[in-house]
């Protein structure tokens, strides 16, 4: 029996093991190097470069049938409209497997997302940062270093009344990127749905 519960005990310490490094995790401070990706409208593969703006870039992991992410689609449309203009973009990332290219254009589309949406084919980009839900928040400065993680804002609205969404954890952020400022918060908990790897 107590050589039983040796093995048991000895297997989860190895599947924690690998759980654990299976996944990268970026943490502040960090510079992202993510690898060539696929822009759900034209098909095409585009660098972490070309999406970014001349002072940064906000990557949001989001999800076409999640509703804490549908929820906050609006606050993140207003918010790439609102920072485009001051120098940083928003790219939506797609990584869950199960969530096909055709839908994440459809749903973008749908969605008035009128900014650049990603599909992480093979969720090496999420792997990278090491993101877990949908949505999720990394905010990157012009050196392509993580200046912020987490949730866009009040994370916990019920899917139900979207009007309850927030970025008012996010904004904060960007705009101390912009002012060339530290970040007083960089990381909260993001709350929503797991990305489907």
């Amino acid at each position: 029996m107590n050589r039983a519960r040796l093995v048991v005990s000895l297997l989860t310490l190895v599947c924690l093991s690998f759980s654990q490094s299976a996944f990268g995790k970026v943490s502040v401070g960090d510079k992202v190097a993510a690898g060539p990706m696929i822009d759900s409208r034209t098909g095409q593969t585009v660098s972490l470069q070309q999406l970014a703006g001349p002072k940064g870039v906000v990557l949001v992991f989001i999800s076409t049938q999640c509703p804490f992410s549908n929820s906050f689609d609006k606050v993140m449309a207003d918010l790439a409209h609102e920072y485009k203009a001051k120098g940083v973009t928003l790219v939506g990332i797609n990584s869950n497997q199960n969530e096909p290219i055709e839908a994440v254009k459809r749903h973008a589309d749908e969605r008035g997302l009128d900014f650049a949406v990603i599909k992480d084919q093979d969720g090496s980009i999420a792997d990278e940062l090491g993101a877990t839900r949908t949505p999720e928040a990394f905010l990157l400065d012009k050196d392509m270093k993580v200046r912020y993680h987490g949730a866009l804002g009040n994370s916990k609205v019920p899917s139900t009344d979207p009007a309850l969404a927030n970025a008012n954890d996010l904004r904060p952020a960007l705009d101390a990127v912009l002012s060339g400022g530290a970040v007083q918060v960089a990381e909260t908990k993001a709350f929503g749905c797991t990305i489907k790897r």
